[in-house]
């Protein structure tokens, strides 16, 4: 399955590009990352066959435990692509959060769009990490 990242904004040479990298580049899953400009720009279709996940602070505050069952389930019920969304300074609009299969947040802090993309690598990659059984990961 598709990891794919739609994101406001570049991420350009930073730190926090270096940390997504770091953890896409560590996933066994094929990854994908779209770069929006803050505004306008053409969003790329919602998966024909997979799952929509938007990341908003209206959102659900999953564990990562409970994020890799969902990937689980979307990807043994032979979803193809799961595409994450990083929004604009404004947030979604409510059409848009009708249309998502899961809405997430990274607690109620208010983090900056580069961050949230690299939380987002990182929880992928911890994820894939759960489902592949891998020790690094403890549950507490």
């Amino acid at each position: 399955m598709l990891l794919h990242i739609v994101a406001r904004g570049k991420i350009g040479r930073s730190p926090e590009a270096e940390l997504v990298e770091r953890y896409l580049g560590r996933l066994s899953w094929a990854t994908k990352v779209t770069e929006l400009p803050e505004s306008g720009g053409k969003v790329p279709p919602r998966p024909a066959s997979g799952a929509l996940i938007l990341l908003d602070e209206k959102g659900d505050n999953l564990s990562s435990m409970e994020l890799a069952g969902r990937l689980e389930r979307w990807r043994d019920g032979g979803a193809r692509e799961a595409q994450f969304r990083i929004g604009g300074a404004d947030g979604f609009g409510d059409a848009e959060r009708a249309e998502a299969d899961l809405i997430i947040s990274f607690g109620r802090a208010t983090w900056p769009h580069l961050m949230a993309r690299a939380m987002l690598a990182e929880q992928l990659w911890r994820a894939a990490s759960i489902l592949a059984n891998h020790p690094y990961h403890r549950e507490g």
